[in-house]
């Protein structure tokens, strides 16, 4: 059904309440406030996510999410990856330390910290920072292959060199496996999911449902993504 033909049928529902209503009671909703409301669900159907939904589709429910976002921003990194790195390091516990002394989000040793232009490793901001601009080093030495900048990460770009790939280590092969599914859950957390999006704006305009002849669509009920307790602490 068309847009026009949905707004002719709202307006003859309209005129049938108002033949029906005593004359002091007040005015039904005007045509263009249901119009608005279908425009918006037809828009959210062809792709147009709300802005409240995007913002929380890009934040991916992380903790630190716009320190992540801007710091993946300006380093020209995918911040799905940043993610991904930071939940396999320190599951985003900024005071974490590993039995080697990498500190904090992003498990920077204080040799690197300090190349790298971070004062403080423990500052939450600093150390993400650090993170991203050291992960878009290692993209950028190996081509932007993202397994061997992960490895590189992990165990060093020395290795890597040296076997030209991911090292041969159990620890690191785990880690660019993990952290690659982390990067991917983030990526798919922040797709719009459109149909879904379509069914709560219709729902919001009984009338507007009423005149599509549409029925009112059942919610399923939210689920609970926990995530991985493991750390991924190199020791090189």
């Amino acid at each position: 059904m068309s847009a026009a033909v949905a707004i002719d049928r709202i307006e003859q529902i309209q005129a049938m309440l108002a033949a029906l209503q005593p004359v002091a009671a007040q005015p039904a909703p005007s045509a263009s406030a249901f119009a608005s409301s279908l425009q918006a669900a037809t828009a959210t159907s062809a792709g147009t996510t709300p802005t409240a939904t995007t913002g929380a589709a890009s934040a991916g429910a992380t903790p630190f999410a716009a320190e992540i976002d801007a710091a993946a921003a300006r380093n020209g990194v995918d911040p799905a990856l940043l993610r991904g790195l930071i939940r396999q390091e320190s599951n985003f516990d900024p005071r974490a330390k590993s039995p080697a002394g990498a500190i904090g989000l992003c498990q920077l040793m204080p040799a690197t910290a300090a190349g790298l232009g971070v004062t403080n490793p423990s500052d939450p901001v600093q150390n993400i920072e650090g993170g991203a601009k050291y992960l878009k080093q290692q993209l950028d030495r190996f081509g932007g292959d993202v397994s061997k900048a992960l490895a590189a990460y992990n165990a060093g770009p020395g290795a890597v060199q040296r076997y030209n790939g991911v090292p041969p280590y159990a620890e690191t092969q785990s880690y660019v496996q993990r952290v690659t599914a982390y990067a991917n859950e983030y990526r798919k957390a922040s797709t719009p999911a459109a149909p879904a999006a379509t069914s709560a704006a219709l729902s919001a305009s009984p009338l507007v449902t009423a005149a599509l002849g549409v029925a009112t669509p059942t919610v399923p009920a939210a689920t609970t993504t926990t995530a991985g307790s493991g750390l991924g602490y190199r020791t090189t």
